[in-house]
């Protein structure tokens, strides 16, 4: 029997309901089988995530990265099996054996969905809120990227147009990074983002009355996003007709992202775990399942029951695939046709190729000069964008004194914004002062691909955005940090806003490069080196952050090793080095300084910066033994900031001149002459460090 809604094209048969109710017995398995894990959101949300992926979303099962499809972002990672069983079920490529192996070593059904590791899965989801800016960033992307290569087509018309599909949960949206995310979605019209909230008013605490109790439609109202409630049936299911309805009224709105809430019942229709918080992240025990599965019409004694009809059914997926492929493979074709110089600029970006000549733009900077590398990375930056069209980026409201205007005249923000330089497809992004957001959703662009993503800030702001920086590295992806006020150089604004621990702090993160150019010249050799190393292979890439100054730097010759991540600056003169001093940005200057009076004294003085410790590490161990000898015990590593880097290349007679507290409000010579960040004092720990090797 099949159910018609008058006012849509939606059929559901009786092979659909069956096939909801096995996603359900298959989610209550796949946790009874490890003995932990979510359960009862994969139940409640078995009919929205169903409709999504058999009636709803353009993709093709079997090529995940066709670039013509719609996004999916499951926010509430937690609920990992509401995706596994769904990729499953379409002929993605999991089997029911990965669903029998969930959670456990080896398998491709981890806790949480990872990108990379299972075919499907657009983001790795898992800190509630990070999946909602993700998806807020994708749906950025897929704007940027229409501008890019499709600009002039009428809405709806464009083989690059297309929607970001979300799934978000209570606890993504109590997260404060949704909300800003979501400010940000309805401040940009970004009438291709539709997310689905699952309002099931439990969490792992209990009801949710225990934390919220504002009205969620309200605020997104408020946020600019076209809202629409969708009722559960009388027994307390979702209705895919009433749900589907609401995503075509959805994607007809055009000029704001869509919010609709489900009001669901956890774990339903487990007759006592429904309801419950015991089933949002527990097993629901042996008895529970099999009642459930009397419920449903199930053998409480078989698991993992699949019916041949059903898998048949749901397989339609890849016939359907096929068929959207090919009709957009015609529209595609066609604009090839019409837009050849399109085409080449998609082949290239689409290939993750840069310009031919494009390091030509760069700029050389004079030697000698004071120049601030924020204020050297701004100028990179704008000499990039002039030839690099797919990169963009912006500030979290900042941009004066990060310096990532990439282009004054053209700034990503809707039609119908009042100010001048407001472009759709603009070239400079203004993320507001929300950090956090900011970074998820460069991820989002990122992962939806065919564009050069930076995003910039202060470095002490690192804080807010460390989760997402964090997923940044675990999912491998290319994005760029400018991270300004490297250090209390900035002076006045004072211990607020001066980074100690941050260098250290960023360092740890396993896979994240942090680059603290020396001088203006050795930012020209980072970014290009940034430029290179993006890679559209996932393993291959790696998030850089850019740890820059606010004050003016000594301009020292352009080395090409500095992209080797540390170097000889300066080489020992009469002899064999005696001491080594290892500086990175604003404090190169000191060693170097330093090292003139010691060649001064007769003591043999190396200088060596080390923009980029993760890229000297990737160095062979010749080229690391050449830059630091072992046989050289005597060393100094020179950085403001805590000392934690440096043990491990000063070793047990080195010294490290550090800052182990917190900075004050004071003029930036004033802060360096007091705190001992000067020349003599780095001379007088070189001293110490050569009697300590001699002893």
């Amino acid at each position: 029997m099949s159910t018609k809604p008058t006012t849509t094209d939606f059929e559901w048969t009786a092979e659909d309901q069956r096939a909801v109710d096995t996603v359900r017995v298959l989610a209550a398995d796949a946790v009874q089988k490890v003995g932990n894990g979510h359960p009862g959101t994969a139940m409640s949300l078995a009919p929205a995530a169903y409709t999504l992926f058999q009636k709803v979303m353009r993709h093709d099962p079997a090529d995940a990265d066709w670039t013509g499809r719609d996004r999916f972002v499951l926010s509430v990672g937690h609920s990992s099996l509401t995706l596994y069983i769904q990729l499953y079920l379409a002929g993605f490529g999991l089997e029911l054996d990965d669903l029998k192996a969930f959670r456990t070593w080896g398998s491709k059904t981890p806790g949480h969905p990872e990108y990379g590791h299972t075919t499907g899965v657009e983001t790795t989801t898992g800190p509630l809120g990070q999946g909602v800016a993700n998806a807020v960033g994708m749906a950025m992307a897929a704007r940027y990227e229409r501008g890019l290569f499709d600009p002039e087509a009428a809405e709806g018309t464009s083989p690059f147009d297309h929607h970001i599909y979300c799934i978000a949960g209570d606890g993504c949206l109590q997260e404060g990074i949704s909300a800003e995310a979501s400010s940000t979605a309805g401040h940009q019209k970004l009438g291709n983002l539709i997310m689905l909230w699952d309002d099931n008013h439990i969490s792992i605490e209990g009801d949710t009355e225990t934390a919220v109790s504002e009205d969620t439609l309200k605020r997104y109202e408020a946020y600019g996003w076209h809202v629409q409630r969708v009722a559960p049936k009388e027994n307390g299911d979702l209705d895919p007709a009433a749900l589907y309805a609401a995503i075509e009224a959805a994607k007809a709105e055009t000029e704001r992202p869509s919010f609709i809430a489900m009001r669901s019942i956890i774990a339903w229709p487990a007759p006592n775990a429904q309801n419950t918080e015991a089933a949002h992240g527990s097993a629901l025990g042996d008895d529970e399942v099999a009642a459930t599965k009397r419920v449903l019409g199930f053998d409480p004694e078989k698991s993992f029951e699949v019916s041949d009809e059903v898998l048949a059914h749901t397989r339609g997926a890849l016939d359907r695939g096929r068929e959207l492929r090919a009709e957009w493979e015609q529209g595609y074709a066609a604009w090839r046709t019409a837009n050849p110089e399109h085409a080449a600029l998609f082949d290239r970006v689409a290939a993750g190729e840069l310009p031919e000549g494009w390091e030509d733009a760069l700029p050389v900077f004079e030697t000698g000069k004071a120049v601030a590398t924020r204020a050297a990375s701004g100028k990179i930056l704008q000499a990039l964008g002039a030839v690099v069209p797919e990169l963009w980026g912006g500030s979290a409201d900042l941009a004066g004194s990060n310096n990532t205007t990439i282009d004054k005249t053209s700034s990503f923000l809707p039609a119908g914004n009042p100010l001048p330089e407001a472009d759709p497809y603009g070239r400079t992004i203004h993320f507001g002062i929300r950090e956090h957001a900011m970074a998820a959703e460069m991820n989002g662009i990122q992962l939806h691909g065919n564009t050069r993503i930076y995003g910039g800030t202060f470095l002490v702001f690192s804080d807010y955005m460390r989760n997402a920086v964090r997923l940044s590295a675990l999912m491998h992806l290319p994005v760029t940090y400018v991270w300004t006020h490297d250090s209390i150089g900035l002076g006045e604004d004072g211990p607020t806003h001066q980074p100690v621990e941050h260098l250290a702090a960023l360092r740890a993160i396993p896979g994240l490069n942090l680059v603290r150019p020396a001088d203006a010249n050795e930012t020209v050799v980072a970014w290009r080196e940034i430029m290179r190393r993006w890679t559209k292979v996932y393993g291959k890439g790696a998030p850089h952050g850019l740890a820059l100054t606010r004050q003016g730097v000594p301009t020292y010759e352009r080395d090409e090793n500095a992209a080797r991540g540390g170097y000889v600056l300066a080489e020992a003169e009469g002899g064999e080095p005696q001491v080594i001093l290892i500086g990175t940005g604003s404090e190169v200057q000191l060693a170097v300084e330093a090292r003139e009076q010691l060649q001064a004294a007769g003591v043999p003085t190396r200088v060596v910066s080390v923009p980029c410790v993760e890229w000297f590490e990737e160095q062979d161990e010749a080229y690391r033994e050449s830059v630091l000898p072992r046989a050289v015990r005597a060393r100094v590593a020179v950085e403001a900031g805590i000392g934690l880097t440096w043990y491990r290349f000063v070793g047990d007679a080195g010294r490290i001149v550090s800052l182990e507290h917190f900075g004050a409000s004071a003029d930036a010579k004033v802060l360096f002459r007091e705190f001992g960040f000067t020349a003599d004092a780095v001379a007088e720990a070189a001293r110490e460090s050569l009697a300590a090797a001699q002893r």
